[in-house]
């Protein structure tokens, strides 16, 4: 008995990440490779894209013969004691001891990252086992420039990154700004730079690869929405009104794309402790903290997590949905 990942290899695939340099899109973009994805890292930040794509790359190239004769012998154990006769107990055992084995060995990661933005549990950055998944074969990293504001650079972009990769067949839309200010003294400049950003650039992203998937007749899209877009939130009309249009246009591209094999799903982060929640106060931390019934911020590691499943196999029959991955703070 061969012990296997949770979620499928996604081995041989193609992701897109916009907004890739850090936080959340960083996490994902990491998680996409620990699946075993080739990654588009995409964003307007070049010299941060690099370091993302040089730790993948590294992590991908090296440093896991330690962990791998680890988890080989642990392996070996445990089919040695699942075909222990006449002794059940003893058997089970020596299943667990061998599964903590494997788990400490995937545990063992000497480039720890310590300048993630977010420092929780182990693996919260997207490090701990980038290379310690029995059968799977972490993915490559590319850089590519990217600005979603602007049309011609997405159109450039993914131009780019067909020629390069061939295709894409996951696209995660997470790049995104704010512009907080309460609504009657939001200059006109302020909502158009969040719609154009959060929203249309998405739209336009998705539109830009949805050839590459229809002739594929396979494909993955998860579009990062937020919280916000669900409640509404005081002084951020425009950043709150971006992302509940992202899922409209989740649910409709869905319904547009169903038919070839495209799935399009949001994830609706709740209180994410990222460099764009780093501004609050310790009693705005404290108090949002409050209201979420797991008692915990959430990482950026979390979800990275939702994203890989929702880009996995497992998640094909999963579509027009909006999973909400805020610790119970809101319950839609």
């Amino acid at each position: 008995m061969r012990r296997k990942s949770v979620i499928g290899s996604l081995q041989g695939r193609v992701a897109l990440v916009t907004g890739a340099s850090q936080g959340i899109g960083r996490a994902c973009a990491m998680e996409l490779a620990r699946m075993g994805a080739t990654v588009a890292l995409c964003a307007r930040n070049e010299a941060k894209l690099g370091e993302v794509a040089e730790e993948i790359n590294n992590r991908s190239a090296g440093g896991s013969s330690g962990r791998a004769s680890v988890v080989a012998e642990a392996e070996g154990e445990i089919e040695g004691a699942a075909a222990i006769c006449g002794g059940a107990a003893s058997a089970g055992a020596g299943l667990d001891a061998a599964e903590a084995r494997i788990e400490a060995a995937a545990s063992l990661d000497p480039t720890h990252d310590d300048k993630a933005v977010v420092n929780g549990p182990p693996g919260s950055d997207g490090s701990a086992g980038m290379n310690g998944a029995p059968g799977l074969l972490p993915g490559q990293a590319h850089v590519f420039a990217l600005d979603v504001g602007s049309e011609e650079s997405i159109k450039a972009c993914v131009k780019a990154v067909i020629a390069k990769l061939g295709r894409v067949e996951i696209l995660v839309n997470n790049a995104g700004i704010t512009r907080d200010i309460l609504a009657m003294r939001m200059k006109r400049a302020d909502w158009d730079a969040v719609i154009e950003t959060n929203l249309t650039g998405a739209f336009l992203m998705t539109q830009a690869v949805m050839s590459s998937m229809l002739k594929a007749r396979w494909g993955r899209v998860v579009n990062i929405t937020s919280v916000v877009g669900e409640t509404g939130q005081a002084g951020q009309a425009n950043y709150a009104a971006s992302k509940a249009g992202l899922i409209g246009l989740t649910k409709s591209l869905a319904r547009e794309l169903g038919s070839r094999g495209i799935t399009v799903n949001a994830v609706a982060p709740g209180y994410i402790e990222t460099a764009m929640t780093s501004v609050l106060t310790e009693e705005q931390k404290a108090a949002m903290t409050g209201q979420i019934p797991l008692g915990r911020v959430g990482t950026d590691r979390d979800i990275a997590a939702a994203v890989g499943f929702l880009a996995s196999e497992e998640a094909g029959y999963i579509t027009g949905h909006v999973l909400d991955v805020n610790g119970g703070m809101y319950m839609g």
